[in-house]
């Protein structure tokens, strides 16, 4: 069976300068991957005629399917749909379905009635030699076009809008139109071992996978993610040989294996929280609460999460969690000592099994000789012992930030486990 591949083009210059994020690739790229359909480019282009023709062009050369989103809205620099049309050597018309859902979303939807311009009219306007995707929650319709055996969709840009095109239309005429096969994936998560280290490891079990199946390294934050890749026409027969070589690599990585599924590091910890029915609080001065916003972006933290102090300043510390003045005094606030107390007392303070605390210098400033930028003193406990660890990252204050709340997640993960 034929491989089929897909191209994404995203225009607007807004994606160029950076104003905003480019989402849509990654939507429609995942949901082609789950029918089989390999991402051979994504490219961005700007509002140009010449760039988006070329792009066009190019484009085809590579790729069966080709999926085009922004540029189809009722403003000047909106150039997509005149240029799709004349692409594909057509005549702009009137589209009275489209039309007709305009004027009714102005009417009943956005209640607006008589609000319609001519602008929002020529939303209506269609190339004569295209297919129209309808757009149950927008004003811009989506458009199919072929052209020397290669399908070519463009789908308005804003991603909601996107999204439910993609869903609706796209990829069922893409499984109507093509035998895409499958394309299966096995994720697993390791920490506390480099990139470089890991590949040499299981150098001789990655030399001999089959060839349908690939593998990537994916280094994030401290962690690398191992990838495995399947394409084949059968999907048990693909799951199969996916387990099977699955198993291999993580009895070959067991030491620094984390987590046998795509999942963050504090998704690893609710988990084990959760299925030894425990709580857990955070005492955080560096990180601001970010350990706590981890936790707390995922539906169902409630069941084991029980809230956190942000003690970044040293009254805080010494009011609500009971850190002597004379420690902080001495030995300060980035210290063994000052963590130790810190996750001692914030489980008597919530009544928790577990805790996290972290205390150190994120940067660009305050630092000192003794103590430089990227310091960091974390403490896990439990309510019988507490293990604290020095850390010197050496990265800007982001980083830091994360990194630090990363390697407090994985000691507490460590103590859940002893």
């Amino acid at each position: 069976m034929k491989k089929i591949f897909a191209s994404i083009i995203t225009i607007g210059d807004e994606l160029l300068i950076g104003q905003v994020i480019d989402t849509n690739s990654a939507f429609i790229a995942q949901e082609l991957n789950k029918i089989g359909v390999a991402v051979k480019h994504r490219l961005a282009v700007g509002d140009g005629y010449e760039d988006i023709w070329n792009a066009l062009d190019e484009e085809s050369k590579h790729a069966s399917i080709v999926l085009i989103t922004g540029g189809l809205g009722p403003t000047a620099d909106d150039i997509t749909k005149p240029l799709l049309c004349k692409y594909f050597g057509g005549n702009m018309v009137l589209h009275q379905p489209t039309l007709d859902h305009v004027t009714y979303l102005f009417n009943e939807v956005f209640k607006r009635p008589g609000a319609l311009l001519e602008r929002n009219r020529k939303q209506a306007e269609v190339p004569d030699v295209a297919t129209v995707l309808k757009n149950e929650v927008g004003t811009a319709p989506g458009l199919m076009f072929e052209k020397n055996g290669t399908i070519f969709i463009a789908m308005p840009g804003v991603p909601h809008e996107m999204k439910w095109i993609t869903s609706n239309h796209v990829i069922p005429l893409i499984k109507q139109k093509f035998e895409t096969g499958f394309i299966e994936h096995r994720t697993l998560l390791t920490q506390g071992i480099g990139e470089s280290m890991l590949a040499e490891m299981i150098q001789d079990w990655e030399e001999k996978i089959p060839s349908h199946i690939k593998l990537a390294y994916l280094p994030n934050f401290g962690m690398v993610r191992l990838r495995l890749t399947g394409n084949g026409v059968d999907k048990d027969v693909l799951n199969h040989e996916l387990d099977k070589e699955f198993a291999q690599v993580k009895i070959l990585v067991k030491d620094y294996l984390i987590a046998d599924a795509d999942i963050p590091m504090e998704q690893v910890v609710a988990q084990l929280l959760q299925s030894k029915n425990k709580t857990l609080a955070t005492a955080e001065s560096c990180t601001g609460g970010h350990i706590a916003s981890l936790f707390t972006q995922h539906a169902g933290a409630s069941s084991f999460f029980t809230g956190t102090v942000v003690c970044y300043d040293n009254r805080i510390k010494t009011t609500l969690l009971g850190v002597p003045k004379e420690i902080l005094t001495t030995v300060g606030a980035v210290s063994k000592e000052t963590v130790e107390l810190m996750a001692t007392n914030i489980i008597q303070l919530m009544q928790t099994d577990y805790s996290i605390a972290v205390s150190g210098i994120m940067g660009p400033g305050g630092a000192t000789d003794e103590k430089p930028v990227g310091l960091v003193w974390i403490a896990v406990a439990n309510r019988e012992k507490v293990i604290a660890q020095q850390f010197n990252f050496r990265f800007d204050r982001t980083k830091n930030i994360h990194f630090t709340a990363i390697n407090g997640l994985n000691m507490l993960r460590k103590l859940i486990l002893e």
